[in-house]
């Protein structure tokens, strides 16, 4: 089985990906990792790959779901947490005024000391482009703080984001709704 989801490695999709294999006894499965998600839509319809990986907080979700309807299929759905999550900036820079970030945590914290936002693809984008000076500051992986402790500095930490994540696959499920039996709601409230 081939499965593919947004790169670079290292990124949060790709993470969550290994994971998700992991839970479903499915390691030897082979990842493929596209730039962009209309890419990995486009290898589901091919035949190509067989699932697609998508988090539906990435600023392409929505549009995928509608262009790929009644072609890519959601087929399973969980709820998965990201790489821990952090402000970061460089050390040289006492007051950051330009921040990078990728679009779909530009709600994760406030924003409004940074006169700039730079939008960049991923937050692997975002971690490079601090290191290589395009950014002043970023919301990045804090993973990358941890690998480069002498060039940046911790703004404020903001741990993992706790997102909803949607496979695709080219069949449509036979259950409407498809439902999991033993969901938090359910032991909760007793439903």
């Amino acid at each position: 089985m081939h499965f593919t989801t947004l790169g670079p490695a290292g990124s949060n999709h790709a993470l969550v990906l290994e994971r998700y294999l992991a839970a479903r006894g499915m390691r030897q499965a082979k990842v493929q990792l596209a730039e962009r998600f209309m890419d990995a839509f486009d290898a589901l319809l091919e035949g190509t790959t067989d699932f697609v990986l998508q988090c539906t907080a990435h600023p392409s979700h929505g549009e995928c779901v509608g262009r790929y309807m009644h072609r890519a299929f959601p087929v399973d759905a969980f709820i998965a947490g990201s790489k821990p999550l952090a402000v970061l900036a460089r050390q040289e820079i006492e007051m950051p005024r330009t921040i990078g970030l990728q679009p779909a945590t530009r709600h994760y914290t406030d924003l409004s000391g940074y006169t700039e936002q730079i939008e960049a693809p991923t937050i692997v984008d975002v971690a490079e482009g601090l290191l290589e000076g395009r950014f002043e500051a970023g919301l990045c992986a804090r993973e990358a703080l941890e690998q480069n402790p002498q060039r940046l500095r911790l703004v404020e930490d903001l741990g993992p984001a706790l997102d909803a994540w949607v496979l695709f696959g080219r069949e449509k499920l036979a259950e409407d709704p498809a439902i999991w039996p033993q969901a938090p709601v359910v032991r909760q409230f007793g439903a």
